[in-house]
């Protein structure tokens, strides 16, 4: 075991870490600015405590990749309860309906298919009230918990893929009927897997709320490469990903010249032949050494800086 902090590059890295549950995402990336030696560490989207999973972060001049990282599609694991609602629309929050057996007996296969179907593509969803979305300047959830009765506005997601595996009928802690549903769900960012397990039991008329949820992947990357959060808080080496592997993987590469490489760096525009570089709104332009310069926009032959990847001096090659 050892407590010695891994060595950041000089450009910094993206780190993938598997949430355990019960952590919240602020101590992943607390334990991660520990382990990385630098205070500066950001992540590309939250995950609940109640949630496990893949966090993506951002450390050094990489956190300035986590903006183009937030838009990414993901790809949950999730198993929903149907038979009540809760306030947080989850197994943590109170429970707010039951409903009766006959309701429970109606619910069928087809029935449960039909309805996932409807939440099925682009859609309107409501955030679940315990959202951190801000209502008139405070957090939803702290006015959820301070007895407020909180509706939040629709808004357009993507529910790529609403896949469901089996029901298995049971009954709860209080003896009460209920059908649990494993399901994989693939979806645009700004989806709640939450809103999306109370919606499938409103549309049944019996509530719904989740009882597991695992984010696997989110846009390229995959939760089966990422370090666990135990082994984040041991320190020593990590799997640390470059920034311009990363920025590759997402966006078209634009090779750079030595000479290009500094203009670029100084914010100088460059001109390229139309008829070689085709125009991209976000590129990876690359300099010599694997050098990652920055994210810039190509149109018509004139390239132009979006975000600047600069060196930070003392870290490693």
């Amino acid at each position: 075991m050892t407590n010695d902090p891994a060595i950041l590059p000089a450009q910094g890295a993206i780190l993938l870490v598997d949430k355990a549950e019960g952590w919240t995402s602020h101590d992943v990336v607390a334990k991660s600015r520990r382990a990385l030696g630098t205070r500066k560490v950001g992540h590309a989207g939250t995950l609940d405590p109640m949630a496990t999973g893949l966090l993506v972060l951002g450390a050094g001049p990489s956190t300035r990749l986590l903006t183009h990282l937030v838009g990414l599609d993901k790809t949950y694991l999730t198993t929903i309860r149907l038979g009540y609602a809760t306030v947080t629309d989850d197994r943590e929050g109170e429970r707010i309906s039951t409903a009766d057996a006959g309701a429970m007996g109606e619910v069928t296969p087809e029935r449960i298919s039909a309805a996932a179907a409807e939440l099925t593509g682009d859609i309107m969803q409501a955030p679940s009230a315990v959202s951190a979305i801000k209502v008139n300047g405070q957090r939803a959830y702290d006015r959820v918990r301070a007895g407020e009765a909180v509706e939040l506005q629709q808004r357009p997601v993507t529910v790529h893929a609403f896949e469901l595996g089996e029901a298995r009928h049971g009954v709860d802690d209080t003896g009460a009927p209920v059908i649990d549903i494993d399901a994989t769900v693939r979806c645009s960012t700004g989806t709640y897997i939450r809103a999306l397990a109370r919606d499938l039991g409103k549309a049944l008329g019996v509530g719904g709320h989740l009882t597991m949820l695992r984010r696997t992947r989110v846009g390229p990357f995959d939760v089966a490469d990422a370090v666990g959060t135990e082994a984040l808080a041991q320190g020593g080496a990590l799997p640390l990903l470059a920034p311009t592997s990363v920025a590759t993987s997402l966006f078209p590469r634009l090779d750079l010249g030595a000479e290009q490489t500094i203009d670029l760096g100084n914010g100088k525009k460059l001109e390229v032949d139309p008829s070689v570089v085709p125009d991209a709104s976000i590129a990876a332009a690359v300099g010599p050494g694997e050098r990652l310069v920055g994210l810039v926009q190509v149109k018509r032959g004139r390239v132009r800086v979006v975000t600047n990847f600069p060196v930070e001096t003392g870290g490693a090659p």
